[in-house]
Parts: C-alpha cells; structure tokens; sequence
C-alpha cells in the first residue's frame, strides 16, 4: 500500500513539473494599460482630456420649453404659441507655444408654433401696425456657430464685433445689435483688459430663421426697378474693448457698402453707396446691490446700415425687392425716387438692461429699448387714396421684466411680460382676418400706432 502511495505522489509531481515547464515557454498575456479620462482644470468646469492627445474638450447643450400668450391681432391668429428648442455645444481648446488654439460650434434645432410665428424678430407682442400676423407653424435648424480661434485670429461663424449687448438679459429680443455671421477678425491685446479689432464680417450669411438674409433691400417707387448688385467687400468692423474688475465697455463701428441699380422711365444708373455704424456701450458689475448684478447701457447710431440697429426687413425676400413690395412694412437702408436718386435710411437706438439677484436662486432681469428710424421714401404698398403719402419713420418701445428661479445648478424657471409699443408717421391700411388690407371705402381702417402685450413661461435646462 506504501510502494502504491508513493508512485501516485510521484507521478503528481513529475505532471506538474513537466506542465511547469510548459507553462514557462507561453507567451505572457498581460492586460493593456487603461487610460483614464482626466479632467482638464486649465479652460474652467466641464472640460477633459481626449485620451491620447492634450486637447481639452467640453460637450453642452440646452433644452427649452417656452409658452407664451399674447394680443390677436385677428381672428386668424393664435393667442398663444409654444417653442421647443434644442442646442448642442462643442468647445475643444489645446494649449499652444503661440497660445490657446480654440475650436468652437453650436447647432441649434427649433419649432415654433401660433404668435411665436412671424411678427418682430419672433417676438409675441411685437408687431408693427398694420400688418398681419403669420400663424404657420416653423421648425428651423441653424449652425449658429463655428469658428477657429488661435492666438489673436478668430475665423468662421462668430458672434459679430461690432455687438456688446447681445439680447444676454429676459426672454425677449430687444431693438439692438446682435447677429452671427461668417468673419475673418483679429484682435491685439495692449494689456491692462484693454483690447482692439478689425473684423470682416459677411452681413449676408447672417440667416433669419424664416424672414430670410439680416440685409436690408433697396426701396423704390412703383415703376422704377431697383435692387442691390453684389459687394465689392465685406462689412468693415472696428472695436475698441476694456475688461477689468468693475465691468466692461466698448465703443464699435462698421462700415457697408452696396452697389444699388436703378432702372426707370429715361435712366439707367448704378450707385456705390456706404453705410456705417457706430455703437457704444457700458457693462457695470453691482456687487453692492447683489453677487452677480450687472447693468448695461448702450446707445447705436446708424446711416444706411439699420441692421446694427437690430431694424432689417421684417418681411422682405433678401437681397432683391420687386418695384413693389408685397408689404407695405417693409424696412430698407436705401431709398429710390422716380428719377433714380438714392437716399439713405438713417436710425438710432437706446437701450438699458440690468440683472438682479433677489436670492442666489431668484433673479429679474429688466430690459428696455427705444428706437427711432428717418426712413425717407415711400413704401408703394402703404398709399392709401386722399391722404398724402410720407415716409412711415417708425418709432418704437420695448419693455420686458422677468422673475427667473433656478432651484438647482443649470434650470431655470421663468416667467415674463412683455409690452412694446409702435407708432408711425403715416397711417398705414390694417390688415383684417385674412391679412388683406381692405380700402377706407369697402369698411377698411387705419391704423398709426398699435402696442400689445405678451406673457411667456420658460423652463430651460442648460448642461
């Protein structure tokens, strides 16, 4: 029994040293190195290194439910309309010897429905005397924004230089400069938060979801065919800029050119024409109010360039108009008489918004905007029989307040009321149900001023 137990102990260990050995001559597998995601403190919260590389990236977004009531202006408009939008952010920077190469885009998907739908700048409770609301659905998609920032060079799709307050405060969209376009820009730092720029800027790419190109067309008299010819250049945009401690400020300007063609009874011509722009503008940190309380103020002047008022053909096709427009509302920066003269649009715009903490989770933002235009032509479409036709020359007011709670980091939920008023040189039809203006004999009325009123809801997550 001893000699059997010995021969099974040693034929065990004659097995495992001889599969030993044949273990010893495998390959190893070991497992790969796993590269974690680090995070990338040098740009602020959010961002991370791509494995295998020094870039730092941040993926965001937004989604926003809005709802609003208003004034109908008819029987065929809504009282109320609904938005639903979505916005994805991409920002990508890498440290450089010749500083932050920076790569940035926004993509921003939208449908609006009832008062949301037509109107001022897609505004419920701005509209101009006289015209008509659209009540057609509208689903847009926008690259809002695309560009490559490295060193002092910024390229692409971008928000413009010649703006300071861009619409940053309430729900509403005010009278001022605020446009996204395609640009070549550099900026020169001088040290101190003081900084200047020279852009080139495309006015038009600058897209209106809906109403067309931010351009602004040539206005003519029926019988004479005028429309704008292409650019000899770009916008011409030049900025002086200071950041510190107590807030910020900057004076803007720009330059336009259009070459308008005339053609009518006996003359032919061709006009180069210039427009320009100048804007100034305060941003003042209120910390003794509140953290985080900010006011603005901001006054523009424009000739021949009313887009950088925020004023551009509210119902317009773009670039070309026919002899007669199709509305009798229509904004231009050049208008034509009957023998072919070219005379410029001229405007101004005041503005004030200031944000204010209540408690660090409830907020009111406040904005007001005053504009006035000289528009000097008539518009065909606004003659009505027995009263002598003058330019329209709109003046116009908008107030917004709103109550904002954010009961956590990155939702807000708001309410807002909306109030704008505007009021015209020269009565205009008003459009009834079926937006056709009716003459004073068939039962038509005029309208010289109109104000409204709206309210909205907004929930809005951003991440």
């Amino acid at each position: 029994m001893k000699l059997v137990k010995s021969l099974l102990l040693g034929s065990a260990a004659g097995i495992a040293a001889v599969a030993g050995a044949h273990a010893a001559d495998l390959p190893s597998r070991k497992a790969a190195p796993v590269e974690y995601v680090r995070v990338c403190s040098a740009y602020g919260a959010g961002f991370f290194y791509i494995p295998g590389t020094d870039t730092c990236l941040r993926v965001g977004g937004r989604v926003r439910a809005e709802y609003s009531v208003g004034d109908r202006f008819g029987e065929g408009a809504d009282a109320y309309g609904t938005r639903a939008r979505g916005r994805l952010n991409i920002d990508a920077r890498t440290a450089t010897a010749y500083g932050t190469l920076r790569t940035f885009f926004r993509y921003e998907l939208s449908n609006n429905s009832g008062n949301y739908v037509g109107g001022g700048n897609f505004n419920p409770g701005i509209n101009l005397p006289g015209q008509a609301r659209n009540t057609s659905p509208a689903t847009t998609d926008i690259l809002d924004l695309a560009f490559i920032q490295f060193g002092p060079i910024t390229a692409g799709r971008a928000q413009s230089f010649f703006d300071f307050y861009a619409n940053d405060y309430t729900f509403t969209v005010v009278r001022t400069a605020d446009a996204r376009l395609n640009l070549l820009a550099y900026t020169a730092t001088f040290g101190s938060g003081f900084s200047g720029t020279i852009s080139l800027e495309d006015r038009a790419s600058t897209v209106v979801p809906g109403l067309g190109l931010r351009e602004n067309p040539v206005i003519s008299p029926a019988g004479v065919g005028s429309r704008i010819l292409g650019q000899d250049f770009p916008d011409l945009v030049a900025s002086l800029r200071v950041d510190q401690g107590w807030g910020s400020a900057q004076l803007s300007g720009a330059l336009s050119q259009r070459n308008i063609s005339n053609t009518g009874p006996g003359f032919t011509s061709s006009n180069d024409e210039l427009g320009f722009a100048v804007q100034a503008g305060v941003k003042i940190n209120l910390p003794m109010l509140a953290a985080g309380d900010v006011l603005f103020l901001q006054a523009a002047y424009a000739d021949g360039a009313l887009g950088y008022l925020g004023w551009f053909s509210q119902f317009g096709s773009g670039r070309q108009l026919t002899a007669t427009p199709a509305t009798q509302l229509t904004i231009g920066d050049f208008g034509v008489d009957g023998f072919g003269n070219v005379r410029s649009a001229t405007g101004f715009s005041l503005l004030a918004a200031l944000r204010h903490f209540w408690t660090p989770q409830l907020r009111s933002e406040f904005a007001v905007s005053y504009s006035e235009l000289q528009l000097d032509y008539v518009v065909a479409g606004q003659t009505v029989p027995g009263i002598v036709a003058r330019p329209l020359d709109p003046k116009e007011a908008i107030v917004a307040a709103s109550l904002i709670w954010s009961p956590v980091s990155g939702l807000d939920i708001g309410v807002e009321v909306l109030y704008s008023r505007t009021e015209l040189r020269q009565p205009v039809l008003a459009a009834n149900n079926a937006g056709t203006r009716v003459p004073l004999a068939a039962g038509g009325r005029l309208v010289k001023s109109d104000d409204a009123f709206a309210g909205r809801l907004r929930i809005q997550r951003d991440f």
